[in-house]
């Protein structure tokens, strides 16, 4: 396993990064432990999830993936050797103060989520969306707080546009507060635009880490659908039905004429594309069995070759990127 400098801090995460949305969804526990135990003992050690995880799912009240990864990292006994990252912003609780990122949210939200954690502290805290009904200031000085007290070691953020990233890092720098030393963005070979007009620079010139999520666009980057064919069920389906047309579709095929001429899979040339740019921090992988995970750990033994790289950038072009 490769480990990697979050941003411009001195944390060390592993190259890829286990996301948990799936726990408590379309994984039972059972399976939960065994993917988490398969990628601890690969040397995985950036586990990352959110409160409100899976709230959506019928029965489910949000919370369950956080209460799963803290009875697992109890039962392992493990705590030291694992950078938790979760989230905050999505309701969790009836009334008014339910959602959003006003103190009083985040200050119960991190509570919440350290007791079903069961840790003293959160490594990395984020937002998980953007609260425009909030001023930014009191966002960032409750989660300055809960650095100061020792609960949260460092700042996240997810979804945020540019402008706003960099109002929040100014904010900070110019009242002395914590900031946001990573983004967590939606970025794949067939949603690129999104990252890379400006939060790509910015990141780049800021020193703020990335560790983009859904790298593999809902699984259309693993091949399982198919222009002439109707897709499989899939409780992503919706999501991945935008990347049903020319330019998606020329992508895949680009995608798996890379993976057919190395003898690799299209997953792992999807996320050896990812790992080859220096601002990529560690992509966000998620896996409902331990083969899944093994698949995309072995994408860690790709490397593109620029004429490679070149090609996938070119099938994948989006307004002349």
């Amino acid at each position: 396993m490769d480990y990697r400098t979050l941003g411009r801090t001195g944390l060390k995460v592993s190259a890829l990064c286990l996301g948990t949305m799936q726990w408590g969804w379309t994984s039972d526990e059972a399976t939960a432990f065994a993917v988490m135990d398969a990628f601890f003992e690969a040397g995985g050690n950036f586990l990352d999830t959110a409160d409100i995880y899976s709230r959506w799912a019928e029965g489910n009240p949000g919370g369950v993936s956080e209460a799963i990864i803290g009875r697992w990292l109890r039962a392992r006994d493990c705590r030291r050797q694992i950078v938790l990252a979760t989230k905050v912003r999505g309701r969790m609780w009836e009334g008014p103060n339910g959602e959003g990122l006003s103190r009083a949210h985040i200050m119960q939200a991190a509570e919440d989520s350290l007791r079903r954690l069961g840790v003293e502290a959160i490594d990395l805290y984020q937002i998980h969306s953007d609260d425009p009904g909030t001023p930014m200031e009191e966002t960032l000085r409750a989660l300055d707080d809960l650095v100061r007290q020792g609960k949260v070691r460092y700042l996240g953020c997810s979804n945020l546009t540019a402008w706003r990233l960099m109002k929040a890092l100014g904010i900070s720098e110019r009242l002395g507060l914590a900031r946001y030393d990573s983004l967590q963005p939606h970025y794949s070979l067939v949603h690129r635009r999104e990252f890379e007009a400006e939060l790509k620079p910015l990141c780049e010139a800021e020193g703020v880490g990335v560790i983009p999520y859904s790298p593999l666009a809902g699984g259309f980057l693993t091949g399982k659908y198919r222009p002439d064919a109707e897709p499989p069920a899939s409780a992503r389906l919706g999501g991945v039905r935008r990347y049903f047309n020319a330019r998606g579709w020329a992508t895949l095929a680009a995608v798996e004429a890379a993976a057919a001429e190395r003898g690799v899979t299209p997953l792992q040339i999807a996320l050896a594309w990812q790992l080859a740019q220096p601002v990529i921090t560690a992509p966000i992988i998620g896996a409902n069995t331990v083969a899944q995970l093994q698949e995309s750990l072995q994408a860690l033994a790709v490397q593109l070759t620029s004429a490679e790289l070149a090609q996938l950038n070119q099938a994948s072009a989006d307004d002349g990127r």
